[in-house]
Order: structure tokens, then C-alpha cells, then sequence
């Protein structure tokens, strides 16, 4: 019950858009979400997933959900542009970079990097319309 209210409560940060400092604005903000599910399909509930910057080593935790998805928020600004993540689900892992326009101070940042397996894909070009139907399904 905690995760599916943490999740929904970040969900909704993203939605609002609320200004209450600059960290909250969308250029401090890239998200990584996705899915993780077993060799057959089958969604991995209550996975721990760890998104970690390598230029500063600082982590951020995540956890799937009862449909194997995950969101993760990390602080990123404009000058982190480029830089170079990991994302880690047990033993797996991928590196990823942040892709952004850093002068886009509108649409979210982020990347979908979905769990196969053992096998980690981005699907970055999924990113927006994942978001969006996370999004959606949490306001019901």
C-alpha cells in the first residue's frame, strides 16, 4: 500500500506542475520508467531499482509496482546534458545517457527502459506516452 502511494503521490507531483522551488521545475527533474517482467512476460512485483549518476555516484531507489512498472526521479538540470547513468535491477544493469534539449523548459525529460529478463532495452522514443498513461491511470 506505501509504494502504490508513494507512486501515485510522485505521479501527481509530475501532473501538477506545482511551483514550490526550482528543484521541482521540470528542467531539475528526468525520469526513467518502465517495466520489468520475467523471461515469460509476467510482471516482477516489488523489485528494487537503483538509478545512479556516475559523475556524482548518487543513487535513486525505485519499485515495481503489482504491473512490474517503475518510476524513477532523478535531479538532473540543464547542464547535465549528456551525462552518464546506470540503472540497476539486481544483477543487471544498463548504461544509459540523459538525452534532453537542455533549453526545453516545458516537456519532461526522460528515457522507458523496460526489463526483459535479464535484459535491459530503452525505448526512449516510448517515454512521453508511458508517462502520460502513468499519469492517467493514477488520477482514477
Amino acid at each position: 500500500m506505501a509504494r502504490t502511494t508513494a507512486l501515485v503521490l510522485a505521479l501527481a507531483w509530475i501532473a501538477i506542475g506545482a511551483r514550490v522551488d526550482a528543484e521541482h521545475e521540470v528542467y531539475y527533474r528526468y525520469t526513467v520508467l518502465g517495466y520489468v517482467k520475467d523471461a515469460r512476460g509476467q510482471p516482477l512485483v516489488g523489485r528494487q531499482l537503483e538509478l545512479i549518476r556516475e559523475k556524482t555516484g548518487f543513487s535513486y531507489a525505485g519499485e515495481t509496482d503489482a504491473t512490474g512498472f517503475y518510476l524513477i526521479i532523478a535531479r538532473l538540470g540543464d547542464e547535465s546534458v549528456g551525462e552518464s547513468l546506470t540503472l540497476r535491477i539486481e544483477r543487471a544493469s544498463t548504461r544509459l545517457v540523459a538525452r534532453f534539449d537542455p533549453t526545453n523548459h516545458t516537456d519532461e525529460r526522460g528515457t522507458r527502459v523496460d526489463v526483459e529478463g535479464t535484459t535491459l532495452v530503452e525505448r526512449s522514443a516510448w517515454f512521453a506516452a508511458t508517462l502520460a498513461a502513468a499519469l492517467d491511470s493514477s488520477t482514477r
